[in-house]
């Protein structure tokens, strides 16, 4: 069929509109002609050692070039895709819409968002203060320079401000940046080009209206919009968040769903609420990244991820050849004058970012708002403000409006466009030698010593392995000796590298040992997940603990690892918090809640480090060495220990949920186990596919009986609890009916001081069951199921006489001083028992 047959099928279905179906045509062949360019391009820069992207925008240009001179016709199909890339119009809608949500969104899924808060103040100030900072700086200078109004060159400011995301993390992606230096250059991409949106609408705004700056105005608009930004992205996301939580097993669907989040926050909040639009699509980003993968079982989340790197490849491809085809047509008529302005703009906008990153760092840290940055990681971050896509669409927004005056347009667009293809084109190619020059594209001494040993280790299982080989193949013994001498050889000149290398600290080498455990804690944690043994939000909870851990280590060395570990055993501020509703508002959902995710966080801790000591650490030590991997066994069995002991704690007190618990897990274990079973009888064709279907849902039927965690009930009904009380439970039942109405039920933790010595008695507290400590002299004197304490500040209307701490956890039944005398008044016999217990303790104290 050729193309006139085309065209005919065309007009008759499409009404008559022959020409409709040549576009697309051409359309098509346009954009995938390009797309084929531009991936031809990625051995290139490789080849070369150039950055891609910057390649990209390079193919783009000399495109566009050819565009311009080339006359397309008789050329066939190369006249078709120049006549192509001669009809497509790039737009900042296009750009703003399109392109530019994906790649916000690809970028901030992969930030690790507690590294993220780590150095969030000094983030957010480049991004806000730092922009506004610069865009000043370059507008006063421009306007000194130039006939253009102040509020042009503001414009002008804000828009070359935004250093774009889209470029810096591409470049430094393909420079394998230090992680925290990544951290600091993206987030501050990520936030810095939002708010040069912001800035620039509302500049924009006072452009059209010719309004004079109104401060006040503009950081009540400013604040609206980004807050605005955020709040939409937040809630979008955790709504998406809510959806995969109920969804089974569907990765297709959660990676299309998640599509669309980046497009419909981002079109939510700049189209119909009028906030910022990458604002939203950052948070959603970020919240999704820090959720998601707590929520989509990990061979979900790594093909979503996947997929995300692809559609980032494709968009940030597209742009830059697409940028790169617009500017032959933007500078065609740049003249001596307009020269002259972007050379004063590249000096004025390095000049403002140098005041930023080595005035405005600087003064945070010296008021103690962030963590100490490098002189090395300062200059990089200078240098490495990029400006690409971002700043491009705002120009072509200024030049596409009619009700700008022209020489406007052309003064907005030259310049942005100047400025861009110098950053592109002399800052992104140099930053690779800037990072060797500053010695951070090189290991640490301690990673170079793990790179050796692991260098060392395999090597030689290559050459001891390789005879082995040999001999399977029928392959010349002398061939194999040849190869083998080589391995050796190499691992003698590895072995001699390390004896030149400075020796590394035993405690250095226990930090890195540590760190690479604690990474294996994460993965084991994301695998108990995946096979359904612990929730999402139990996961979560799981990885904080890793992410607490490793931090104390960073920051306090094996002290600060001990110190962690002893905090994430305690009782943190969520669960004192459930504490007191049930304390003051008789309210115990959330404290029994609270609880049984403890149980499962105590277990599964304890499975996870029984895996690491028992598979993680040889492996380890095959790196670290013996001595250092003694010291790693040791810290990790402390943990292990503690684990054990607040384990049995909550065990004693609630044996019959631990037993629920356990029957739960070993289920889901067996489960897990059918399932490999009929996984492998499919991979060895003992079963078809229709069969193994069949039994995979009977399966998924029974793992449902095990979604639900059992509940947890905390035996705080008063009446149960008096009855535990030996001399209160042989009343008769009124009565004893009678006395719970006075008392009310208290669950103490473990440490917990009830009263301190001192102290206004205000309650007196029987034991129902557990175990308390009463701190007297000589030596403390204990407590068990059935004793009372308190009485004698009530009886005597005197302080607390002694410190009462609970030595596990203890349910008790405390009465108040407000009906501590009408009950005993009504129960003879109670005042009895509790006034001689009284008489009793004073003499022992009395004596001692």
């Amino acid at each position: 069929m050729g193309r006139d047959d085309i065209d005919r099928v065309g007009r008759r279905f499409i009404g008559g509109k022959g020409g409709t179906m040549e576009h697309i045509s051409d359309t098509v062949l346009g954009l995938t002609g390009l797309l084929a360019l531009a991936v031809l391009m990625l051995p290139v820069a490789g080849r070369v050692n150039f950055p891609y992207t910057v390649l990209l925008a390079a193919v783009g240009v000399l495109l566009g070039v050819v565009v311009l001179l080339v006359d397309p016709r008789n050329l066939g199909i190369v006249g078709d895709f120049l006549a192509a890339l001669h009809g497509f119009e790039i737009t900042s809608e296009g750009v703003l819409f399109m392109f530019l949500p994906a790649l916000v969104f690809e970028a901030a899924l992969h930030i690790n968002v507690r590294r993220l808060l780590d150095d969030l103040v000094p983030i957010l100030a480049l991004a806000i203060v730092g922009l506004l900072i610069s865009t000043f700086i370059i507008a006063y200078t421009m306007n000194v320079v130039s006939d253009f109004d102040l509020v042009v060159c503001l414009l002008l400011g804000a828009i070359v401000s935004a250093t774009d995301p889209v470029a810096v993390v591409a470049i430094f992606k393909d420079l394998g940046a230090p992680k925290r230096l990544a951290i600091l250059v993206e987030g501050e991409s990520l936030f810095n080009d939002a708010t040069a949106i912001v800035v620039f609408t509302i500049l924009a705004t006072m452009l059209l209206d010719n309004s004079e700056p109104d401060v006040v105005a503009g950081t009540v608009t400013f604040v609206k919009v980004f807050v605005g930004g955020g709040v939409v992205g937040y809630l979008m996301a955790r709504g998406l968040c809510w959806i995969l939580s109920r969804l089974r097993a569907a990765p297709l669907v959660e990676t299309t769903l998640t599509i669309s989040l980046a497009y419909l926050s981002f079109i939510v909040a700049e189209h119909y609420l009028h906030v910022s639009g990458v604002v939203a699509v950052v948070v959603a980003a970020l919240v999704l990244g820090s959720y998601g993968r707590t929520i989509i079982s990990p061979g979900s989340w790594h093909a979503l991820t996947e997929t995300w790197e692809q559609i980032g490849f494709w968009a940030n491809t597209l742009i830059f050849v697409l940028v790169g085809l617009a500017v032959p047509n933007i500078m065609k008529n740049v003249g001596g004058e307009e020269s002259w302005w972007i050379v004063v703009l590249v000096v004025a906008a390095f000049f403002a970012r140098a005041v930023i990153i080595y005035g405005l760092i600087p003064l945070l840290n010296r008021i103690g708002m962030e963590q100490k940055v490098s002189i090395e990681y300062k200059t990089v971050m200078f240098w490495g403000g990029l400006r690409g896509a971002v700043s491009l669409a705002l120009a072509l927004a200024i030049m596409e409006n009619a009700e700008i005056d022209p020489k406007t347009r052309d003064f907005i667009g030259i310049l942005v466009t100047g400025f861009v293809l110098f950053t592109l084109f002399v800052n992104a190619p140099t930053m690779q030698r800037l990072l060797a020059m500053l010695g951070l594209d090189k290991l640490s001494p301690a990673e170079l010593a793990i790179r050796n040993r692991a260098m060392a280790l395999s090597l030689s299982h290559i050459g001891e392995s390789i005879e082995s080989a040999a001999e399977a193949q029928s392959v010349d013994p002398e061939i194999a000796r040849d190869i083998a001498g080589h391995y050796s050889g190499r691992v003698e000149a590895v072995q001699s590298t390390m004896a030149l290398m400075k020796d590394i600290a035993d405690d250095d080498w226990t930090r890195i040992g540590l760190a690479t455990l604690g990474n294996q804690e994460r993965k084991a944690c994301l695998k108990l997940f995946s096979d359904g043994f612990v929730s999402s939000d139990v996961t979560r909870q799981l990885l904080g603990q890793v992410d607490d851990v490793l931090d104390g280590l960073k920051a306090g060395g094996i002290e600060g690892y001990r110190a962690a570990v002893d905090k994430r055993l305690g009782f943190g501020l969520g669960f004192r918090l459930a504490l007191q509703l049930q304390r003051r508002l008789d309210w115990t959902g959330p404290l029994a809640q609270a609880l049984a995710d403890r149980f499962e966080v105590l277990l599964a801790t304890r499975t996870i480090l029984r895996e690491v000591l028992g598979k993680g650490l040889p492996m380890v030590v095959s790196m670290v060495g013996e001595d250092t991997g003694e010291r790693l066994s040791a810290l990790l069995g402390e943990r292990l220990t503690a684990t054990e002991r607040a384990l049995n704690a909550l065990r004693l007190q609630y044996p019959d949920y631990a037993r629920l618990l356990q029957q739960r897990h070993l289920g889901l274990a067996a489960l897990r186990l059918e399932r490999a079973d009929y996984d492998a009888m499919l991979d060895t064709e003992v079963i078809s596919k229709e069969v193994f279907t069949d039994l995979e849902r009977g399966l998924e039927a029974r793992e449902r009986e095990f979604e639900t965690r059992p509940t947890l009930d905390l035996g705080l009904e008063p009446e149960n609890l008096v009855r535990k009380v030996p001399f209160l439970a042989m009343l008769p039942d009124d009565r004893i009916a009678a006395i719970a109405k006075l008392l009310k039920p208290r669950l103490a933790i473990p440490g917990e001081r009830i009263v301190g010595k001192g102290e206004a008695g205000d309650a007196m507290y029987f034991i129902s069951t557990g175990a308390v400590e009463v701190a007297l002299e000589p030596e403390p004197s204990p407590l068990g199921s059935g004793d009372f304490f308190g009485e004698i500040a009530l009886l005597r209307d005197v302080p607390r006489t002694a410190d009462v701490t609970a030595q596990g956890f203890c349910d008790l039944l405390t009465l108040s001083v407000r009906d501590f005398r009408g009950l005993l008044d009504a129960n003879p016999e109670m005042r009895e028992t509790i006034e001689r217990v009284a008489r009793e303790r004073l003499r022992a104290e009395d004596r001692s």
